[in-house]
């Protein structure tokens, strides 16, 4: 039973996330100013703050496990450095293949030095909106199978296009993801109100 302090803060977040599609929608000339108010409310009543996402690989393995498997998802349309945070696990386009989605661990935002255990490599500063993600699995080869930051440089913060808050490997082996503190304690009403086990188990990659 979720309590009634938890639907708040999930009712609370859900009107934040459906004025934020809208206004990024009237941003982007998808709908006029007439069209945000119906926006805003039809993503309140009717859509999800999360969504299913297969993740495979072994390159988040020590997070999500050898063989991958099905994430949820909190969804962030418009992303900034307050919305999400070093530490946190995030879904974003993929930089070499942009019909594809990684799933990467973000270690650095805007603003941060970044410095190469590789001597040749100069030390730099992430610029405004970029980000740098890692792969958590320390057995892969960092350059050749990482497919990481340290393969394709900084991404922009735009190319996030959300976190991932519930990780399910198996019927039997399925938890929390591990973010930032922060990004946990404003994701859990949503994980409490939205999800659903049963529905994972059954979702497709």
């Amino acid at each position: 039973m979720v309590s009634t302090a938890t639907w708040i803060r999930y009712l609370v977040g859900k009107l934040e996330y459906s004025a934020s599609v809208g206004w990024k929608n009237y941003k982007g000339g998808q709908i006029t100013d007439r069209e945000l108010r119906d926006s805003v409310w039809k993503n309140f009543f009717q859509g999800k703050l999360t969504f299913l996402h297969y993740n495979k690989g072994e390159e988040m393995a020590s997070t999500l496990g050898v063989q991958g498997g099905t994430l949820l998802v909190r969804k962030i349309p418009w992303v900034d450095p307050t919305k999400v945070f070093v530490g946190d696990v995030v879904v974003l386009k993929d930089p070499i293949k942009s019909d594809d989605y990684l799933v990467r661990r973000l270690a650095a935002i805007e603003g941060y030095e970044m410095v190469s255990t590789d001597e040749k490599d100069e030390p730099f500063v992430l610029e405004k909106d970029q980000c740098w993600v890692l792969a958590d699995n320390e057995d892969v080869k960092p350059k050749q199978d990482a497919k990481d930051s340290r393969t394709f440089g900084p991404v922009s913060l735009t190319d996030i296009v959300g976190r991932a808050i519930y990780c399910l490997r198996t019927a039997v082996d399925h938890g929390p993801v591990n973010n930032s503190h922060f990004s946990m304690q404003k994701d859990s009403p949503v994980l409490e109100v939205e999800l659903d086990v049963d529905e994972m188990a059954s979702h497709k990659a």
